[in-house]
């Protein structure tokens, strides 16, 4: 999951005093990119429907606004009035939204984003959080570089990739200084309890002895949301002409059985917990049994590489939410489907 850091090939020299407007800053990949900005120097302002007006105590001020209610006039206003030279756009809905909601997060939201940007006289750098669902299904052993043709299957995969080509088209057309990162899937401190490491998690941290779960049979490139905080700025970093209208993978670059995940977060909380693969509980949100990005992209645009390993990211997010840690490592006990090698199906 880590790799070598690379020096990064940065056109802006520093963050330091710059205005950043992150929005949807309250959210789980949002927090860590206000956390990512500040310590960068930048002059954060995060805005979500849930924020309160008024400074955080991490030093960022918050703004709310429902983005999804909000129009093109309202966005330039959003953007004008913060003095913002970088706008990050990490709002949206996730698997357990509806199609409308969906639709009007993930796509038609960024839509207006990226024509209100254009608007905006002394246009800041538009960074677009994509997702990796985008490209949809993957043969097993391939890695997915960023030319790709995206087929996605799923509404949210196909509402994400909508999105990301208003970027696209924003940049080609209009100027705008956008960059797209397709992000895998983010897990570490704070991960949701909609996803399957914070659903693990809270289970461990409620000190259950039984596991339910359906099939482990998939593998995901998994990433530590640091490293994807991290990439963003290096993003908003890296010389203007480079990026824009460029799509950039952000992963680990490597396909981890989810079944490993459990296993290794049981292992670390220490506790004998029963897994149980129950193939009643059937995988409805992925379209996608496999899962590897190519990150040369985002080594040689931005300098950029993972720098956590799946360890230290399962270990920080167990901290997180209260699960005891062991003096030694348990063991877990797996009933469920096995592939015929006697190893974890993903």
């Amino acid at each position: 999951m880590a790799a070598s850091p690379v020096p990064p090939p940065r056109g802006d020299r520093t963050l330091a005093g710059t205005p950043v407007l992150v929005l949807g800053g309250s959210g789980y990949l949002g927090r860590h990119i206000c956390s990512a900005f500040g310590a960068a120097g930048a002059e954060v302002v995060r805005v979500s429907r849930g924020a309160a007006d008024g400074v955080d105590d991490d030093g960022c001020r918050s703004v709310r606004l429902d983005l999804t209610a909000a129009g093109p006039d309202e966005l330039a206003r959003l953007c004008a009035d913060a003095g913002a030279r970088v706008l990050v756009n990490a709002s949206g809905a996730v698997w357990g939204g509806g199609e409308r909601q969906m639709a009007e997060a993930n796509s038609e939201l960024v839509g207006r984003l990226a024509g209100a940007v254009a608007r905006i006289p002394g246009r800041p750098r538009l960074v677009h959080l994509g997702s990796a669902y985008e490209y949809g299904p993957a043969r097993p052993g391939t890695a997915i570089a960023e030319d790709w043709p995206p087929a996605p299957t799923t509404v949210y995969g196909r509402t994400k990739l909508s999105g990301s080509q208003a970027v696209l088209r924003a940049a080609a057309e209009l100027g705008v200084a956008g960059t797209v990162l397709r992000v895998s899937v983010a897990c570490g401190p704070g991960a949701p309890a909609s996803s399957l490491a914070g659903a693990v998690a809270a289970h461990l941290a409620a000190g259950r002895d039984e596991l339910r779960l359906a099939p482990l049979r998939d593998h995901r490139d998994l990433v530590d949301v640091r490293d994807v905080a991290d990439a963003v700025v290096a993003a908003a970093l890296a010389p203007v002409a480079a990026v824009t209208g460029a799509v950039v993978n952000i992963g680990s670059g490597q396909a981890v059985p989810v079944r490993r995940l459990v296993d290794l977060m049981i292992a670390l909380s220490g506790r004998p917990v029963r897994v149980v693969e129950d193939p009643v509980l059937r995988r409805t949100r992925s379209d996608a049994a496999w899962q590897r990005l190519d990150i040369g992209r985002a080594r040689r645009l931005l300098g950029w590489a993972p720098r956590r390993t799946l360890r230290e990211s399962l270990r920080d997010l167990l901290a997180a939410v209260g699960a005891p840690r062991p003096a030694a490592a348990g063991a877990a006990t797996a009933i469920g489907p096995r592939n015929s090698h006697g190893k974890d199906s993903r």
